[in-house]
C-alpha cells in the first residue's frame, strides 16, 4: 500500500479552492450595501457634485472622502441594529424611544424621505428631458408611475439585482467620461486629502455632505438587512453575519465614493477648466457635448436617468419603511401601511416638482435639508446601538461609540457653520 504525500501543487490547489469558497460566500452576501449606495449617487448628488467641481475645481473632493468615511461607520451601525435586533431603525425607535422624541424623529425622517424623493424624481425627469426631450413635469409624473409600479410588484431580491445593474451602468458611464475629459490627477489627489472650506463654499460642501450621508439610507439599510433574514440564530451566526455585512457595506460605499468623486472630477475638468458656472443639469449635458463630445453628453443623460429611477425606488422603500415602522405596523413591501407610506413619500415630492421653477437650486436645497436633518437620525441610532438593554452583548464598544460621537459632532459643527452663513456670517 502506497502512502500519498501531498505535493506543493496539492496544497496550492486546496488554497485556491478555499479562497474560491470564501469569495463565493462573500458574494452571496453582496446586495444590501449596493441597494443603499444608489441613494447617494442620486440626482441630488449630481447637482451638488457638479456645482462643487464647476465652482471650486477639485477643492471639495475631501468632502466626498470625509462623507464616505462617516457613511461607512453609520451605515454599518444601521445594519448592525438590523442583524442583532431583527428590526429596522424605525421599528426600534418606536419600541425603545419615549413618545416626544419619537414623534420628532419620525416627522423629520418622513420630511427627509420626501426631500430625497423630490431630488430623485426630479433627476429622473431631467434624464428623460436630456435623452428624449420630454418636459420635466411630465417626466416627473412618468417617473412617479414607473417607480410606484416597480416597488408595488417587486420583492427585495429582485430590486437588489435591478439596483446593482443600475449602479454598474452609472459607474461605467462615468468611467468612460473620466477617460474622455483628461482630468488633472495631481490636483485630484491634493483636493482629496487637503480640507478647504470658507463662507463661499460651505453651502455646496454641506450639500455634498447631505447628499452622501443621507438620513433615509440609515432607515433603509436596517430594513433591507431584515428582508435578507440576517438575524443571527446564535452568537456565532451573528458575528459571522456582521463580518459579511461590513464587507458588503465597505465595498458598496467605496464604489459610491468613486462615482461621486468622478462627478466632481468631470465637472472640474470640463466646466471649471473653461470658466463655466453650471446651474442646471440640462445645461451641464448640453455644455458637455461641445467640450467633451456627444458621447459624454449622451452618457451623462443615460446615467442621470438610471440614477433618478433607481434612487427613487430606494427612497420609496425608505419612506414606506419609516412610516410603517414608526406606527408599529408591518414593514413588508406588500403590506398596506408600507404602501401608504410609500405614496405619502412619492406623491408630495412629485407635487412639489410641479411648482418648482429652479430645478438645480431645488436639488441643492433638498440636499442641504438632509444634512440639517441628519442629527435627528444619527442620535437615536447612536442611543440604540450603544444600549446594552437593546443590543445585549453586541452593544457598541468604546471604539464605535467614540467614532459615532466624533463624526456626529463634525456634522453638528458643519451645520452650525451653515446656519451662521445663511444668516450672513462670513469666515
Amino acid at each position: 500500500m502506497k502512502i500519498r504525500i501531498p505535493s506543493s501543487f496539492d496544497n496550492k490547489r486546496e488554497a485556491i479552492s478555499n479562497g474560491a469558497r470564501i469569495v463565493r460566500q462573500v458574494l452571496g452576501y453582496i446586495g444590501p450595501g449596493f441597494f443603499v449606495t444608489v441613494g447617494f449617487i442620486d440626482p441630488g448628488n449630481w447637482a451638488t457634485n457638479i456645482a462643487a467641481g464647476s465652482e471650486f475645481n477639485y477643492d471639495l473632493l475631501w468632502v466626498v472622502a470625509l462623507s464616505t468615511a462617516i457613511l461607512i461607520l453609520w451605515q454599518h451601525m444601521s445594519a448592525h441594529l438590523g442583524i442583532v435586533r431583527g428590526k429596522c431603525l424605525a421599528e426600534a425607535v418606536a419600541e425603545h424611544i419615549r413618545p416626544g422624541p419619537k414623534a420628532l424623529y419620525g416627522v423629520t425622517a418622513m420630511a427627509a424621505s420626501i426631500a430625497t424623493a423630490l431630488a430623485e424624481l426630479l433627476g429622473a425627469a431631467l434624464g428623460l428631458y436630456v435623452l428624449f426631450g420630454i418636459p420635466v413635469k411630465l417626466g416627473a409624473v412618468i417617473s412617479l408611475a414607473f417607480v410606484i409600479a416597480l416597488v408595488w410588484f417587486q420583492r427585495y431580491r429582485a430590486l437588489e439585482k435591478l439596483i446593482l445593474a443600475f449602479v454598474s451602468a452609472i459607474g461605467f458611464c462615468y468611467l468612460v467620461e473620466l477617460y474622455l475629459v483628461h482630468p488633472d490627477w495631481g490636483a485630484t489627489i491634493t483636493g482629496t486629502i487637503t480640507p478647504k472650506i470658507n463662507s463661499t463654499s460651505i453651502i455646496i460642501a454641506m450639500g455634498v455632505l447631505g447628499a452622501v450621508v443621507m438620513p433615509h439610507n440609515m432607515y433603509l439599510h436596517s430594513e433591507v438587512i431584515q428582508n435578507r433574514e440576517w438575524e443571527g440564530k446564535s452568537e456565532r451566526d451573528t458575528r459571522r453575519l456582521l463580518r459579511y455585512e461590513f464587507v458588503d457595506t465597505l465595498i458598496a460605499m467605496l464604489v459610491g465614493m468613486a462615482i461621486n468623486a468622478a462627478m466632481v472630477i468631470v465637472a472640474a475638468a470640463v466646466f471649471h477648466r473653461h470658466g463655466l458656472h453650471v446651474n442646471d443639469l440640462t445645461q451641464a449635458s448640453a455644455t458637455l457635448a461641445p467640450l467633451a463630445g456627444k458621447l459624454a453628453a449622451m452618457l451623462f443623460g443615460v446615467a442621470l436617468l438610471f440614477a433618478g429611477i433607481s434612487s427613487s425606488t430606494t427612497a420609496a422603500v425608505a419612506g414606506g419603511t419609516t412610516f410603517s415602522g414608526y406606527l408599529g405596523k408591518e414593514t413588508a413591501l406588500d403590506s398596506k401601511w408600507f404602501r401608504i407610506g410609500m405614496l405619502l413619500t412619492l406623491i408630495p415630492a412629485c407635487a412639489l416638482i410641479m411648482v418648482i421653477k429652479d430645478t438645480f437650486q431645488a436639488l441643492i436645497i433638498s440636499q442641504v435639508c438632509l444634512s440639517v436633518q441628519l442629527p435627528f437620525t444619527m442620535l437615536p441610532l447612536f442611543l440604540l446601538t450603544r444600549s446594552k438593554r437593546v443590543m445585549g452583548k453586541f452593544a457598541n464598544g468604546w471604539f464605535e461609540n467614540s467614532g459615532m460621537i466624533l463624526t456626529g459632532l463634525v456634522i453638528v459643527a458643519l451645520n452650525i457653520l451653515l446656519i451662521y452663513r445663511i444668516f450672513g456670517g462670513r469666515f
